[in-house]
């Protein structure tokens, strides 16, 4: 329908602020739209990559299940171990919380499932995290007080909802 108009590549680092600004702002969609233009003219730049991540997840807490999906496929692009591990984790952090937020049948066993896996996700950060980087650390413990707060627990046999008829 439209055809994009490309940044300059000069342009680059001050649309990676803006996006930075936008994600501020909470207008996520902004953010991602600026990370879309730079990643069409330098398609592994690392700091947009990462910050188009943040922009999709922070969508999740609106309700839009596109954000996480779109989330995944760019996760493998990030080519550093640990803020591949580190990101995912905060994604899956993310999602844990939108499902408690929106509630539902089975949101609690969820968003528990969507916590451990954030944890191990930062366990594995946490293995070849930068010398004094314990953000890994901040966020697996944020992910626990949040599962203890919450009394949160997987499912069991035995919690399996009814369908109603």
């Amino acid at each position: 329908m439209f055809e994009l108009k490309p940044i300059h590549k000069d342009s680059i680092n001050q649309a990676i602020e803006k996006a930075h600004h936008y994600r501020l702002l909470n207008e996520p969609a902004e953010a991602e739209s600026i990370c879309l233009d730079v990643l069409e003219v330098e398609p592994e730049n690392q700091q947009a990559l990462v910050t188009l991540v943040l922009a999709l997840s922070d969508r999740l807490t609106k309700g839009y299940a596109i954000g996480a999906s779109q989330a995944k496929e760019v996760l493998p692009r990030i080519k550093d171990e640990y803020q591949r591990a580190y990101y995912g984790g905060l994604l899956c952090e993310r999602q844990a919380k939108a499902r408690l937020q929106h509630g539902g049948p089975g949101a609690n066993h969820d968003a528990y499932e969507w916590l451990r896996e954030a944890m191990r996700l930062f366990e594995k950060a946490e293995a070849c995290r930068p010398a004094g980087n314990d953000d890994s650390i901040l966020r697996w413990n944020a992910c626990a007080r949040i599962i203890m707060r919450n009394n949160l627990s997987s499912r069991t046999a035995d919690s399996a909802e009814p369908y109603l008829e």
